[in-house]
C-alpha cells in the first residue's frame, strides 16, 4: 500500500449563512460567523486520512496562532507536518464563505502563506516511490505544482491533479497526471484552452463521476447541510483508494460516497 502526499493550501474558513447569496453591491444580514479548518489541501490530506492513507502534508502556515491550530489538527488525524512550513511575518491563509438556504456556496480566499510555498519546499517529493500518490490542488503557485508532478513522475510515482481553482497547467504536465480531476466547469474550461490530458476525472455534481470508460452515479446525501470541501472529500478519497491498489472504478465508488457525506455537516471538514 503506498501513501499519499499532499502539496496544497491551509486556510482557515470563516463561514456565514444567508437566506441568499447577495446580488454585486447589495447588503444582506446572515448569520453568526463560524470558523471552521478549511484549505484545499488540507481537506483533501484529512478525507485521505480517513479513508485510511497514510498522508503526508507539503506546504505553509503563517507564523500566528492560526497556523498553530492548524499544525496540531493535521496530527490529530495522523497527517506527517514534518514538511509543513512556517512563513514569518505572513498570516496563515484565509477563506470568507457564504452559505445559502440550499447549502450551496461562494468562497473568497486571501492565500497569506500558502503564496510562498516555492519548489525549494519540494524536496521530501524525493522520497516518493511507485505505488505511492502526489496529489496537488491549484491554492498554491502552480509552477511549484508543475514541478511537483514532475518530481513524483521521475520517481515512479503517480499523479492526482485536482485543476481546482482553474488555471492551466503546462500540457506535459497534464499528461502525467492519472488523473487530472475536474468538475463540468473547470473541464469547459480546459476545452476552450484547447488542452486534453489523456487522463480526465470529471465530477459531475448529483450527476455522478466519469472517468474514461467508468461511469458512477453520485451517492445520495442524507441531508444537505453545506458543499463547501464535497469535491476535495472526493479528491482525497480518490487518492487513498488509488494509493491502497483499488481499481479506477471501485476508486470513484468509495470517493463518491466520501462527497455525499461530506455535505452533511458545516464546513469542509468533519
Amino acid at each position: 500500500m503506498g501513501a499519499v502526499v499532499v502539496l496544497g493550501s491551509l486556510n482557515i474558513d470563516s463561514v456565514v449563512e444567508v437566506e441568499r447569496h447577495p446580488q454585486p453591491g447589495e447588503t444582506l444580514i446572515g448569520g453568526d460567523v463560524v470558523k471552521h479548518f478549511g484549505g484545499k489541501g488540507a481537506n483533501q490530506a484529512i478525507a485521505a486520512a480517513r479513508a485510511g492513507a497514510k498522508v503526508g502534508f507539503v506546504g505553509r502556515v503563517g507564523d500566528d496562532a492560526d497556523g498553530d491550530a492548524y499544525l496540531q489538527r493535521l496530527a490529530s488525524f495522523g497527517i506527517d507536518t514534518m514538511h509543513v512550513a512556517r512563513t514569518s511575518g505572513v498570516p496563515t491563509g484565509h477563506a470568507a464563505i457564504a452559505v445559502d438556504g440550499s447549502g450551496e456556496n461562494t468562497i473568497i480566499v486571501s492565500p497569506g502563506a500558502n503564496a510562498r510555498v516555492t519548489v525549494g519546499d519540494l524536496a521530501p517529493l524525493g522520497s516518493l516511490g511507485a505505488g505511492d500518490v502526489l496529489l496537488c490542488s491549484l491554492e498554491v503557485d502552480t509552477a511549484v505544482v508543475a514541478e511537483a508532478v514532475r518530481i513524483a513522475a521521475a520517481r515512479g510515482a503517480r499523479s492526482v491533479v485536482n485543476l481546482a481553482p482553474y488555471a492551466p497547467l503546462p500540457a506535459d504536465v497534464l499528461d502525467l497526471a492519472d488523473p487530472v480531476v475536474v468538475n463540468k466547469h473547470e473541464n469547459a474550461l480546459l476545452w476552450a484552452d484547447d488542452l486534453v490530458p489523456r487522463s480526465v476525472l470529471v465530477t459531475l455534481g448529483g450527476e455522478g463521476s466519469r472517468w474514461g470508460q467508468n461511469v458512477v452515479p453520485a451517492q445520495k446525501a442524507a441531508a444537505v447541510v453545506d458543499t463547501t470541501g464535497a469535491g476535495d472529500s472526493y479528491c482525497g478519497t480518490l487518492a487513498a483508494a488509488l494509493a491502497a491498489g483499488v481499481a479506477d472504478a471501485d476508486a470513484m465508488e468509495a470517493a463518491s460516497a466520501a462527497a455525499a457525506l461530506s455535505v452533511t455537516w458545516l464546513g469542509a471538514q468533519p
